[in-house]
């Protein structure tokens, strides 16, 4: 599990096709080989990814063709920069959100612009994503934990500080530009529960009693 936190922005330094639609990947970087050793789990711009190889200076990934299908890795080029956290160690500090890694959708990014030292950046998302994408609520965008600030049909708007801004790839996107969407997992479980009826003991009404609106995970079910 992740927490959304970016540790460091690494370096792509290759992208190789392998046998059976896959590909290897293979990252510069330096905080976040710390402690790494070979099979442990990186989040990669959002995607959870275990470690295959180490160097000195870099580590190498192999991405699965359903990776490259659910994600934006594949349009990675050298010289990309990615997101990189190391997976939340027991008893770590948890700063963000829970994060599993496991990308919902790839979305796009609509414009940038300036709100005093803040940069804003709306994101376009499909349907299945944006069902779960509510005003102050969390979504992971290429591994970052950000809060929404805005939402309508089809798009959303984050905020982003200058410590943010200085630390995640995102400033550097241009518009049209993929981006790796993972939501709240906790807006999924609560979905799920509700679909199933009186057999969970969870209904719109106790939700409701309890301060959650429908609304908040994803409309009416």
């Amino acid at each position: 599990m992740f927490t959304g936190i970016i540790e460091e922005i690494g370096e792509v330094l290759s992208l190789q096709p392998t046998r059976g639609g896959g590909a290897r990947l293979r990252i510069g970087c330096h905080i976040v080989l710390e402690g790494t050793k070979v099979g442990d789990s990186i989040a990669v711009d959002g995607v959870c990814l275990t470690v295959t190889d180490l160097a000195p200076e870099s580590f190498t990934v192999e991405l699965q063709p359903v990776t490259l299908r659910r994600s934006a890795l594949g349009t990675l080029r050298p010289g990309d920069g990615v997101n990189l956290e190391r997976a939340l160690a027991v008893g770590g500090r948890f700063g963000g959100h829970y994060v599993q890694g496991h990308v919902d959708a790839v979305g796009r990014v609509v414009t940038l612009y300036r709100d005093g030292p803040a940069l804003v950046v709306r994101v376009a998302a499909p349907p299945e994503v944006m069902r779960y994408v509510v005003e102050r609520g969390f979504i992971a965008v290429d591994g970052a934990s950000l809060t929404v600030q805005r939402r309508w049909p089809g798009e959303f708007e984050v905020s982003l500080v200058s410590y943010t801004q200085a630390h995640i790839t995102l400033p550097r996107k241009k518009p049209g530009a993929p981006v790796n969407l993972e939501v709240d997992i906790v807006a999924k479980y609560v979905e799920q529960f509700l679909r199933a009826g009186t057999a969970s003991g969870l209904s719109t009404e106790i939700l409701e009693r309890a301060g959650i609106t429908t609304d908040e995970v994803g409309g009416s079910l």
